[in-house]
């Protein structure tokens, strides 16, 4: 199985561009990992928040194929502990064939049309990070996941 994390629009933070990169390495020890841009939409001031989501949401569907088992990152989604992450991630392995496709949307979130291709939202907090940090946060908690199905003394409990 193959983890893939799809975003809207490139991390402008360099610190956290560093830490981002950092961990996808990381990640890579453990399954086969990518996180894919995609293109922020240019000129958006002239199009509502819906006609922004549609947009974005044809560039993400570009980006999925057959068989993906999409998780979006959404606030109402279903919330984890580390080890429940873990857990997760570890029954995922086990039934999903091909790729594990966990997505963060664009300012507005997402598509109807996305949301209709998703099989399951998770959602890392109930506080609102930025998109950028969100990031961060999610390669980490792979990774943490990942040293937590290993025994590793990454994660304390």
């Amino acid at each position: 199985m193959k983890l893939q994390f799809i975003v809207v629009g490139k991390t402008t933070d360099k610190h956290l561009d560093v830490l981002i990169k950092d961990y996808e390495c990381r990640m890579r020890h453990y399954l086969p990992f990518e996180m894919e841009v995609i293109p922020e939409l240019k000129n958006t001031k002239a199009l509502t928040a819906d006609q922004q989501k549609s947009r974005e949401g044809e560039l993400i569907r570009k980006t999925l194929r057959e068989g993906d088992h999409v998780v979006l990152l959404d606030e109402g989604g279903r919330e984890f502990r580390s080890v429940e992450f873990a857990s997760y991630l570890q029954q995922r392995q086990s039934v999903v064939a091909r790729r594990l496709v966990f997505i963060v949307g664009g300012p507005y979130g997402f598509s109807q049309e996305i949301y209709a291709l998703a099989k399951e939202k998770i959602s890392l907090s109930r506080m609102t990070f930025s998109h950028q940090m969100v990031r961060l946060f999610f390669v980490e908690q792979c990774y943490r996941a990942m040293t937590i199905l290993r025994g590793e003394p990454y994660h304390h409990e």
